[in-house]
């Protein structure tokens, strides 16, 4: 006999636990502020929040309908991860070339960044950034991954929201909070680590890129037999 109540907890654990390590907004940090340079402060909570809730979008729709989406265009996840694998290595590749000198006046800077904040919050900040292919991915297995005749079930949408509601919030204060992390850390530091972590970025989108790769050969050389 089913326990509601322990199912609810089990499944808002299983996805926060099975995405927290993948979305890891606190490793993003120093590609957080430097993609948002010029911004000021309330102009970077308001970021945060539009960060937190496209991520919370993401993730929510691709635990609930991700496979029904993927399954109506004909994608399987192997190619999601080969495109989404290009994207991130695409960001984590301007990233590394991005120059130190490469920053304009500061009021001009500010205004430019202010004006497309929204644009910047969507792509590439939420979206490969923070909930990339790789997240997706997961979330999707995830949602798929239900017990026969369970769809019904009223807690599994709702240990979806739960779950993808606690890693928004954690998105959230990690961003709210970047600057005066970076501030601790020091201008010259962060620069190392924003050079780390575009490499570091980099070398995720080719791993992503070559899991569907594998995927899609292994699918081939099996049907070829």
């Amino acid at each position: 006999m089913h326990n509601p109540i322990a199912d609810l907890v089990r499944i808002s654990l299983l996805i926060i636990g099975a995405l927290f390590p993948i979305v890891n907004p606190i490793d993003n940090i120093p590609i957080f502020l430097s993609l948002t340079a010029g911004l000021s402060s309330g102009s970077r909570t308001i970021m945060s929040r539009k960060i937190a809730i496209y991520g919370f979008m993401l993730l929510i729709g691709s635990v609930l309908i991700g496979t029904h989406i993927l399954a109506f265009f004909g994608i399987s996840l192997p190619v999601v991860q080969v495109g989404g694998g290009m994207v991130v290595m695409a960001a984590g590749w301007m990233l590394l070339n991005k120059k130190d000198d490469e920053v304009p006046a500061r009021e001009a800077a500010k205004k430019e960044a202010e004006a497309c904040l929204s644009k910047k919050a969507f792509y590439p900040l939420t979206l490969p950034l923070t909930v990339g292919p790789g997240s997706i991915s997961v979330a999707i297995a995830v949602g798929a991954n239900r017990p026969p005749g369970s769809e019904a079930r009223w807690y599994l949408p709702v240990a979806a929201v739960i779950g993808c509601a606690t890693l928004a919030v954690i998105i959230y204060l990690t961003y709210r909070f970047a600057e005066p992390i970076g501030r601790i850390v020091g201008e010259t530091s962060m620069s190392i680590i924003v050079r780390l972590s575009s490499f570091i970025l980099l070398c995720i989108g080719v791993q992503i890129t070559w899991n569907g790769v594998s995927a899609l050969l292994h699918t081939v050389l099996v049907n070829s037999r």
